[in-house]
């Protein structure tokens, strides 16, 4: 029997940006984020600054989500919460104030998946298409680039990841080498719009199968700074457009690389992609190209692609339809798996 009008209010602290959303069934009522400025001095996200500012977020944060859904706290039917993966400090206070939230109000706890959140975003209910299993779901970020194989809800099977850093990371410490700010990956692809992406050649990295690796890359775009740059001191002022077009080239094309080896070897053409990164304007031309070619594409809109508690919402909506809660006893999880 299909349960009908859950009022799930869903936690979202991995990382740096506090979120909660107010889901009624699969539509989103309100989804606040409150972003933490602080780390862009550093150049990245600082763990125990993070798990501070989210502990001064949290309160507020949730008070103003349950207000913009018009809904009454004792109207909740659940509370959902991200346990990992992500930052043991930032997690604990999201899982912390979810714990005691769902006791004070005596209803049941659900425990979501960050990734597996990311690729269930395409599931909410915006009167849009949605993607038939099976699909191929992509997801790209600062932390994480993962092809996943999705059968069901919550039947998903990692069939690639990076063995290193993130693409994600790979646009952030690229753009740091060239002074840019933090973070750098979407003013590396406002720039990388002016510029040629020809202009200078990048290696493309080698990883078994269907995984990535992108240590390598950044390692030669230092090296390869550092040898302009003792020739002209003005090199990177002088060519930033050129380098921002040729850098967004190659990491898309390491991407798209290793994701048509994963169509091609499993037959599944429908693909959907999620995380930070895929709000990156390069990766969209190049989905809409592959679309041309027969693929059938999903892409969320922009607010559902970075971290965001709607889609710990959605995630955590099919768990209760299932009935399937967690104890008390849950503890966050920094190294979760698939």
């Amino acid at each position: 029997m299909k349960l009908q009008n859950s009022y799930i209010l869903a936690i979202e602290s991995s990382c740096d940006d506090t979120s909660c959303a107010i889901l009624k069934n699969n539509q989103v009522l309100s989804n606040v984020t409150a972003a933490q400025a602080i780390h862009e001095q550093y150049g990245g996200v600082v763990p125990e600054l993070a798990s501070r500012a989210h502990q001064s977020n949290i309160v507020p944060t949730v008070d103003v989500a349950i207000k913009n859904a018009g809904i009454d706290k004792n109207e909740l039917t659940a509370i959902a919460f991200t346990k990992g993966p992500g930052l043991m400090g930032s997690l604990l206070v999201g899982t912390s104030f979810a714990k005691s939230l769902a006791l004070s109000l005596n209803i049941p706890l659900i425990d979501v998946h960050h990734m597996q959140a990311h690729i269930l975003a395409h599931f909410i209910d915006h009167g849009q298409r949605v993607p038939e299993f099976p699909f191929l779901g992509v997801t790209i970020s600062g932390g994480h680039t993962q092809i996943v194989r999705v059968t069901d809800y919550h039947k998903m099977e990692v069939i690639g990841t990076t063995q290193d850093d993130a693409i994600g990371e790979a646009f952030d410490k690229s753009g740091k080498l060239m002074g840019l700010g933090y973070p750098a990956g979407p003013q590396i692809d406002k720039l990388a719009q002016l510029g040629n992406p020809s202009a200078f050649e990048f290696p493309i990295p080698k990883a078994p199968g269907l995984n990535f690796s992108f240590s390598g890359f950044k390692t030669a775009v230092l090296y390869f700074l550092q040898k302009e740059k003792s020739k002209n001191p003005n090199f990177v002022e002088e060519n930033l457009a050129d380098l921002c077009a040729s850098i967004q080239h190659t990491l898309i094309k390491i991407l798209f690389k290793k994701l048509e080896k994963a169509v091609k070897e499993t037959g599944i053409k429908r693909v959907a992609i999620g995380g930070g990164v895929s709000a990156n304007s390069g990766i969209r031309t190049a989905l809409q190209a592959k679309q041309q070619q027969g693929w059938d594409i999903f892409i969320p809109p922009f607010e559902y692609t970075t971290d965001n508690a709607a889609m710990i919402g959605i995630s955590a909506y099919f768990k209760y339809l299932n009935q399937e809660f967690c104890g008390l006893d849950v503890s966050a999880a920094p190294r979760l798996s698939m």
